[in-house]
């Protein structure tokens, strides 16, 4: 062993002993320490970056170094040399720069644990780093605008590097002249920049114009939106209704009303669209012209195969718009494509849908050639019924049972409806009471309320320190004129810069469904122009619907470019 390991000695018998000799050997000699690197060469060296080399043996000596005991075949000195050989170099390549760049530290961790930290290079410190810009920077993207978004938002949070305390305390005659202006319908012009927005009395008006909705009925001790999954906070509640009979057919009729009020609206043009919120479902009414249509619909979402199937039954030609165009359609089977058939009420008049076709016979005929057809036990009629009514009862409650009326037949959805013992709960907390009515115009036996508005200014932490931030919080049932309505001023008073967090009512995001055909073009606004909506506003609602089954989420504006999320 001696003879293949140079410095190896088998007499030792205790280590610490070793280890005490050699600590006497190092405080005897009297030659000077020697460094690898000289006083310039430390200077220059790069922080986070442990070298490893031998060098030469202490003093001076030329005497071999005595081999480490503990040290296994595998770890000695020459190994460790060649190992590293490479790194050294690499090393000694960095320090040897003329003019070295220091590294750059870019959180606490990186300070603490500099020293087992190796040099990044310099564009991937740009990249980690969130503080510091990019060097090369592509050039900011957006739109002028933004799609329509057809569904209902309960919450709007804005947020600006300007603050908006012009939105707070409104003056009386602020505020008359504001509700005037919506009464009236009567478009604000504002320039592009405003650049003392609290002293601009159209804007301040203008804003509390955008805040104002309609609503039916109106109970103000009772929240009557959202209406799904609202019996928890209306549990406790007052409502008198609900164990008299005669003061529910009293509330039923007065909606009738104003229900076929709003229709008589949207059908003469004079209202863009109005909201029918009831406990199971919501229905959006949309005259002709808005949305890629040139009739009047009406979209529900959620339904149930029941009501399906009472829709049909009174005579109501509907389609599943999401069901149609799925891609996938085209490869059912042709009892699928039955079933769709009967579920969009497409099938004629006093023809009902084969239960067993001669498709069902073809697909066992295979058996039959196997000569195995009296072993294998073919399903009944009944049997491929209820694999049907399967299929149709997992729609129920998802965004693909969203159901598509147009033309006439929106007439007919009025009255069954009006009619429709269940689009008033029964029993719960929300028992007897009439669906809500939502508009952007008033119109018989509706009540004029106003969104809540509260601004706050926060002071957030930066790198540097501390930095403003203002934000704007609206509150309430937003509708989709009110979103556009609001970008519009915020454009203008907060110079071309904010963000917004949109918090959409879940069952209504399916009302961006596409309601036209693949060659639909964009219609004519004309006729719409006395529904009592901004002239830029009718304009974004005749666009086509391009979001689908999504809605927006989070909208940003940045040098007058919008961008969005859904």
């Amino acid at each position: 062993m001696s003879e293949l390991l140079p410095g190896y000695s088998p007499s030792f018998k205790r280590p610490a002993e070793i280890l005490r000799l050699s600590r006497r050997r190092s405080r005897s000699e009297a030659g000077p320490r020697t460094s690898l690197f000289s006083p310039g060469e430390v200077a220059k060296r790069v922080p986070g970056v442990r070298p490893f080399s031998p060098g030469p043996q202490r003093g001076g000596s030329t005497a071999v170094k005595r081999r480490n005991p503990f040290a296994s075949l595998d770890n000695t000195v020459e190994a460790k040399r060649r190992a590293s050989s490479q790194t050294e170099c690499d090393f000694l390549g960095v320090i040897e720069k003329e003019n070295p760049e220091p590294v750059q530290y870019h959180s606490v961790e990186d300070v603490l644990w500099g020293d087992s930290l190796e040099p990044e290079p310099a564009d991937a410190i740009k990249t980690k780093s969130p503080e510091k810009p990019l060097t090369t920077t592509e050039p900011a993207k957006g739109s002028v605008t933004y799609p329509a978004d057809w569904s209902l938002k309960t919450r709007l949070l804005f947020t600006s590097s300007h603050p908006f305390s012009w939105t707070d305390h409104l003056k009386a005659q602020e505020e008359s002249q504001g509700l005037v202006l919506h009464c009236r319908a009567t478009p604000v012009s504002l320039p592009q920049i405003i650049t003392e927005p609290k002293q601009c009395t159209e804007l301040r008006c203008a804003f509390q114009q955008a805040l104002v909705y309609w609503l039916h009925p109106s109970l103000p001790w009772l929240p009557l939106f959202p209406r799904i999954g609202a019996d928890r906070k209306m549990t406790g509640k007052n409502s008198p209704w609900s164990q008299d009979e005669s003061l529910q057919q009293v509330l039923m009729s007065e909606w009738s009303l104003s229900f076929t009020s709003l229709y008589n609206l949207v059908k003469a043009k004079l209202c863009p669209y109005f909201y029918v919120c009831t406990y199971q479902f919501t229905v959006l009414f949309r005259a002709a012209g808005l949305a890629g249509s040139d009739v009047i619909t009406a979209v529900m979402s959620p339904t149930t195969r029941g009501l399906r199937e009472a829709m049909k039954n009174e005579g109501i030609e509907f389609s599943l718009p999401l069901v149609e165009n799925d891609p996938n359609r085209k490869q059912k089977s042709p009892e699928t494509s039955q079933l769709d058939d009967k579920e969009t009420g497409n099938t004629s008049e006093g023809e009902e849908a084969p239960l067993d076709s001669d498709d069902d016979d073809e697909s066992f005929s295979w058996l039959e050639e196997m000569g195995v057809e009296d072993k294998i036990k073919k399903p009944d009629a009944i049997s491929i019924k209820l694999r049907k009514e399967k299929n149709e009862v997992k729609l129920d409650h998802r965004p693909e049972s969203v159901v598509l009326v147009k033309g006439a037949n929106t007439f007919t959805l009025l009255n069954f409806l009006i009619n429709c013992k269940s689009i008033v709960a029964a029993a719960g907390s929300q028992a007897g009471l009439p669906p809500t009515l939502l508009s952007p115009i008033s119109f018989r036996g509706a009540t004029m309320q106003t969104l809540k508005a509260r601004s706050v200014n926060v002071k957030t932490q930066v790198h540097s320190g501390y930095k403003d931030q203002f934000s704007l919080e609206v509150t309430g049932p937003v509708m989709p004129h009110a979103v556009h309505s609001l970008t519009l001023l915020l454009k203008a008073a907060q110079r071309g810069s904010f963000s917004t967090s949109l918090y959409t009512h879940d069952p209504t995001t399916v009302f961006n469904t596409s309601v036209h055909g693949p060659d639909c073009k964009e219609m004519d606004n004309a006729e719409l122009g006395n529904c009592g909506l901004h002239p830029l506003t009718l304009e974004q609602f005749s666009q086509l619907s391009t979001l689908g089954k999504t809605s927006l989420r989070q909208l940003e504006l940045s040098d007058y470019k919008y961008t969005w999320k859904c």
